[in-house]
């Protein structure tokens, strides 16, 4: 790692000593809103040099003194170019204007072509597009349109969980303005906690890490939020079949200061409620309620000081709780005993950010950010026993806790030595507070307080503190060779054990000509947190949990080959090759579960290894009035653990050989568009007994149990899963805003996709030849199916 800060030195040194260099650098901005353009590019088509904006829409290019023709260019938005006759360092702030259709902008020689740049295993996804594609209710998600990439999968039907390139849910790097989202799961996983109406960009890395990204194995899902209309107020609300949603914007001062606020709620628990009072209202003193909502809330300030200057502030807030309610009373012996019994289940979020950005020079970008995350979940149950004549009280209360709080300081900074130079290099300390799982038992007797008890038991909260360091450096060998080369290093300190990684990163790409090129990448990735769960769904109950003194982190390697071409009309086309090897994995051991008294977590799992291989082709068009891409994965996935599946090896549930995600939007005017997509998937693993033995000797005995015979982990494949689902939206300017009524079709044909299979019984029975009344017993395989074909319907309004 010292070699890597000893370049950087000599960049710095050779930076200053080129004094007929030049550099522009500044925003570039959305000309209606002000808004951040993220991954903007800029372009010196002469030199053929370039470069992109950051993540906070700063760009800074480095070029000989003299005249220079520049070239700013975004998708969706018109390219502006600018001579400058370079004599000093300029600052320029560049205001883009939208097109009304998405047009080809040519762009060969910048880091934000696709063809160009050295990143690989990378896609952006636009916020556009998010809105039309349809899924599931109607509900917009990000994750749902990610699941729709290659070399991505979802877990079970109508879910919003990622696997990536073979790897588990835990190896998912979900970062929200750079806060770590531990559990980014809505209504037991089948939506995201990601509103689309606060989300300004979305990057997902599957390979080829960069090296500032570290503490995941698999992928990176980077989101920004919107910053705020600096010019004017805006605003938008949505109402749909389960949830509605708002968002609202504007300066607090015009050019200076300006906020977001966006805020979501599901009404099916307000719905259902008088409805559920009505069934089951019973004439013996009891009624039963139950329900379920989310919500989640995101707010952001961002103010200007000075050209040099500016302070964001962003927070989310986010809950998920389901419960049930029976209570009522009843009499004994002239004595009314009022009841209560309530069931609840609850998890969510809470991230904040402050971040300081702070231009040091036309060269040097730097971020300061403060980060504080927390995730908590809880699972109980209480009740109580009231004497309403001697005023006395019996409760009975249990509860179940785990959670993860993070608190981490960071500084970055973007450097730019040269134009062949783009450097990028931080540190960071985060201080890791997991609480693995805490019982808590009361039990009070109203009527003879020594039979009272009121304990706590189970696992002691664990603390960890996690250091970062990392340099990157994207640079060009030659025309056609660039290369971005970095290494992460972290330290790793719990229960008095140092855990310490260096993860050297590396992506080369070759330019054949402007139309393509070929790109290799190797990453080395550490994993200092395990996520324990029992399921393909994200459930509440999967621990987080921490390496330990005797869990060690898991490591993966990673390399990949493959190459882009572009095609005629706006069409791209790239395959990739990947392998990846993954160690200190683990697994719940056989019989194990998240409960359990006086057992801690660490002796309820097994070790071992995994790795996944294959390859990924997507086909793609992001301009004009069709947009999409067809995507193909072939891959496989195992997993190896030595007191699991008698050691052999076994295919992660995960695993699914092929998958292919058709998705299209197209634009008939300015009025009506329509969005569509398909996908297919051969049968994910799940485990299945193949025997089934009796216990009982001579004659049939009904309560002897049977023996079960599996034959392996994972040892069954499930049938085929394929989809298709439709969406068209009607736009009509009204005199104050824009309306848009959204009408969709999840699962058109009405599939019978599995959800699981479990075996069941067939029972025929009837009257014999003679006579004689007859039942026979079958066992068969019965497959659960969870969604028909779903029609929704949703309401937008923006002004």
């Amino acid at each position: 790692m010292k070699y890597l800060f000893v370049y950087l030195l000599l960049l710095f040194a050779v930076g200053a000593l080129n004094a007929q260099n030049y550099t522009i650098s500044g925003y570039i901005r959305d000309k209606a809103s002000a808004e951040n353009l993220i991954g903007a590019n800029v372009y010196e088509p002469d030199l053929q040099a370039g470069t992109t904006s950051n993540e906070y829409g700063f760009f800074s290019l480095t070029l000989p003194r003299g005249k220079h023709t520049v070239d700013f260019s975004f998708i969706g938005y018109k390219k502006q170019s600018m001579v400058l006759d370079l004599k000093r360092d300029s600052n320029l702030n560049i205001e883009l204007e939208m097109l009304a259709e998405i047009e080809e902008v040519t762009v060969y020689g910048t880091e934000g072509s696709k063809v160009d740049r050295t990143q690989m295993s990378m896609a952006e996804i636009q916020t556009s597009t998010l809105t039309k594609i349809p899924v599931l209710l109607g509900e917009p998600d990000v994750l749902k349109v990610i699941q729709l990439l290659p070399g991505v999968q979802s877990g079970a039907e109508g879910t919003s969980g990622i696997y990536v390139r073979g790897g588990g849910p835990d190896q998912n790097l979900f970062l929200l303005d750079g806060v770590p989202v531990y559990n980014a799961s809505h209504l037991f996983g089948f939506f995201s906690v990601f509103n689309p109406s606060a989300v300004n960009s979305v990057k997902l890395y599957k390979g080829g890490f960069p090296a500032r990204f570290g503490g995941r194995l698999s992928s990176v899902v980077d989101i920004r939020m919107k910053e705020g209309n600096m010019k004017e107020f805006k605003g938008e609300f949505s109402i749909g079949l389960i949830s509605s949603r708002f968002s609202f914007e504007g300066p607090i001062k015009k050019d200076k200061t300006s906020f977001i606020i966006s805020g979501r709620r599901t009404y099916i628990d307000l719905l259902a409620r008088p409805v559920m009072k009505i069934v089951n209202k019973s004439t013996d003193g009891y009624d039963y309620t139950g329900g379920y909502y989310f919500y989640d809330l995101n707010a952001k300030v961002n103010h200007i000081f000075s050209e040099k200057s500016r302070l964001y502030f962003s927070s989310y807030l986010g809950l998920d709780k389901a419960y049930a309610i029976d209570e009522g009373y009843y009499v004994d012996d002239h004595i009314r005993y009022n009841e209560k019994f309530e069931n609840g289940l609850k998890w969510g979020n809470v991230t904040n950010a402050l971040r300081w950005n702070y231009l040091f020079s036309p060269r040097l970008f730097s971020n300061l950010t403060l980060t504080h995350s927390n995730y908590n979940f809880n699972v109980g149950e209480e009740s109580y026993i009231f004497n309403t004549k001697d005023k006395t009280k019996t409760e009975d209360f249990f509860s179940y806790d785990s959670g993860i709080r993070d608190i981490a300081l960071k500084m970055d900074f973007d450097y730019s030595s040269s134009k062949r130079h783009a450097v990028k290099f931080g540190i960071e300390n985060i201080f890791h507070r997991f609480s693995p799982g805490v019982n808590h038992v009361k039990y009070v007797d109203g009527e003879n307080t020594t039979q009272s008890a009121d304990t706590t038991y189970g696992n002691t909260a664990v603390k960890a503190n996690e250091l970062r360091l990392y340099a990157e450096d994207i640079f060009e060998l030659s025309p056609k060779i660039k290369l971005n080369v970095g290494g992460h290093f972290s330290l790793f300190n719990v229960q008095g054990k140092a855990y310490t990684s260096f993860e050297p990163r590396a992506s080369l790409r070759f330019l054949g000509s402007e139309k393509w090129s070929l790109k290799a990448s190797y990453a080395k990735m550490s994993q200092y947190v395990h996520l324990l769960t029992t399921s393909t769904i994200s459930l509440p109950t999967d621990l987080w949990l921490p390496a330990t003194k005797n869990v060690k982190p898991q490591i993966a390697h990673q390399w990949a080959l493959g190459g882009v071409y572009k095609l005629p009309k706006g069409f791209d086309l790239s395959v990739e090759f990947f392998y990846k090897t993954m160690d200190n994995l683990i697994e719940y051991s056989e019989g194990a579960s998240f409960t359990g008294i006086g057992n801690s977590w660490e002796n309820k799992i097994e070790t071992g290894k995994g790795w996944s291989y294959g390859m990924e082709v997507l086909f793609e068009k992001n301009i004009g009035k069709t947009t999409g891409w067809l995507g193909y994965t072939l891959s496989k996935s195992d997993r190896q653990f030595e007191n699991l599946n008698f050691g052999e090896v076994f295919p992660a549930k995960y695993d699914r050989r092929h998958d292919i995600s058709l998705a299209l939007t197209h634009k008939f005017n300015d009025h009506i568009d329509i969005g569509a997509s398909w996908v297919f998937g051969s049968g994910n693993a799940t485990t299945l007994a193949l025997q089934e033995y009796s216990t009982a000797s001579g004659s049939y005995n009904y309560w002897n149990p049977s023996i079960e015979y599996y034959g392996g982990r994972n040892n069954y494949r499930m049938p085929a899963y394929h989809r298709l689902d439709v969406a068209v939206n009607f736009h009509k300017q009204k005199k104050h805003g824009m309306r848009t009524w959204s009408f969709g079709l999840y699962n058109a044909y009405s599939r019978q996709n599995p959800f699981y299979l479990d075996w069941g019984y067939d029972t025929q029975h009837g009257y014999n030849e003679d006579g004689w009344y007859y039942e026979n017993s079958k066992g068969v395989l019965k497959q659960v199916s969870l969604f028909p074909l779903i029609p929704s319907i949703s309401y937008t309004y923006k002004f």
